[in-house]
């Protein structure tokens, strides 16, 4: 892979902030010209760093005003049909599997408790091939890409003062 330099790094920084801002107005904030910040933009693009542009939604607006990770232990013989049926549920946004206590994290957005029984009971739980499930309610969310991205900026400084 190749290395990412200060001035990539300046770049994810600025796009893991807000990914709307502009090429001109992120010239502005970390002092580099425009067509360089673009063919440094293209260059992630190609190599696979930056993978797409996204929306964070507020959820809240969508009427989702609980989200929930169900912690999930599956038969081994059954793991693609439990992956394929957890799919074709509309509240679940993400579906991981995992090392550890569980074989699956599986994150849902529901309007209320009682959905989220109905989805964790009667749609998860009747899944055959689940073990038995956990249910963990987010009480806080927050991102933390930015801070991330900003400590490998500070790890490239250290190495240049360094080398």
């Amino acid at each position: 892979m190749n290395r990412l330099d200060e001035l990539d790094l300046k770049i994810l920084y600025e796009l893991v902030n807000d990914a709307s801002i502009s090429v001109p107005q992120m010239s502005k904030k970390i002092g580099a010209n425009t067509s360089v910040i673009y063919s440094r933009i293209k260059r992630l693009l190609k190599l696979g760093v930056i993978k797409k542009y996204t929306v964070i939604m507020d959820e809240s607006k969508l009427g989702v005003n609980i989200n929930a990770i169900v912690g999930i232990n599956r038969d081994p013989k059954a793991k693609q049909h439990v992956y394929e049926e957890i799919k074709k549920i509309p509240q679940v946004t993400n579906i991981s599997e995992v090392s550890g206590r569980f074989d699956m994290l599986v994150s849902i957005g529901v309007k209320n408790l009682e959905e989220l029984h109905n989805v964790v009971i009667n749609r998860i739980g009747k899944i055959d091939g689940i073990l038995n499930t956990e249910t963990f309610v987010e009480l806080h969310k927050s991102e933390n890409k930015a801070v991330y991205v900003k400590s490998l900026l500070e790890q490239q400084k250290q190495k240049v003062v360094l080398e």
